[in-house]
């Protein structure tokens, strides 16, 4: 099918996509490098995207493939954490003319997160502050996807006991590398150097973000066989292992 969207692409007259679970991302992986390489601007729709979808297993459940995909050069991917993210992705897939786009989402249902105008506004940008406190933050959450929600709950929570809790969502890691330094210094600024990242995948590449001494809440093994809730709760993706995840940045 993946090939078939490239020469549709080819033919011309029709902005083409697809879709089907990520984990099988790996049966069209020569076609979508062919997209990338060939500057195509194919879209392709990859959904159940973690150990969220549940009792199909760990055969199905997505692990090492965010990060794969995020290693081919001129694909553009994006993984949205709610209704507005996924509105905006669409649109920047849908106007990107110079290569592919991965649209990647979730099966279970995502609260809507809220936005000041200026949140709604930098989305675009692939990375932005979506929830801020009052004055410099002590540590900085990173999240994509149906993780977001937990690192907005855990820093209101933390809010609460006095900590000054940064939330940055990405949604479009190479969209954000490819802003201006002064735009990825205002969101993740050097200083701040308490990091937290939270995605349900492996967790080599957010090494670049947290740096050694920040922390991530990943998965660096296959999942299982069980309802999505239950796994992300014995996996640690619950609000409050990030909040204990982000107290131990201060010790």
């Amino acid at each position: 099918m993946s090939a078939i969207l490239n020469g549709i692409v080819l033919h011309g007259g029709f902005i083409p996509y697809g879709g089907t679970f990520l984990v099988f991302s790996d049966y069209a992986r020569n076609a979508v490098r062919i997209a990338a390489l060939s500057r195509l601007p194919t879209i392709f729709v990859y959904t159940h995207d973690s150990i969220g979808l549940g009792e199909d297993g760990p055969t199905h459940q997505p692990v090492e493939h965010l990060a794969s995909l995020r290693l081919i050069p001129n694909l553009s991917l994006w993984r949205p954490c709610d209704a507005t993210e996924t509105a905006v992705a669409w649109k920047a897939a849908i106007e990107r003319r110079d290569g592919p786009s991965c649209l990647v989402f979730s099966r279970q249902n995502l609260p809507t997160q809220r936005r000041t105008a200026e949140a709604l506004a930098a989305i675009q940008r692939g990375g932005y502050i979506l929830r801020d406190c009052d004055g410099a933050p002590e540590a900085i959450l990173i999240a994509t996807g149906s993780e977001v929600h937990l690192a907005t709950a855990a820093a209101e929570r933390l809010a609460e006991r006095g900590r000054r809790i940064r939330v940055v969502s990405l949604p479009a890691v190479d969209v954000f590398e490819a802003q201006d330094a002064a735009y990825r210094e205002a969101v993740l600024p050097a200083a701040v150097t308490r990091r937290l990242a939270v995605e349900a995948g492996v967790t080599n590449s957010w090494y670049k973000y947290t740096g050694m001494s920040g922390k991530i809440i990943g998965l660096d093994r296959f999942g299982a066989s069980a309802p999505g809730n239950v796994l992300f709760k014995h996996f640690g993706f619950t609000v409050e292992n990030v909040i204990r995840t982000v107290e131990e940045l201060f010790l």
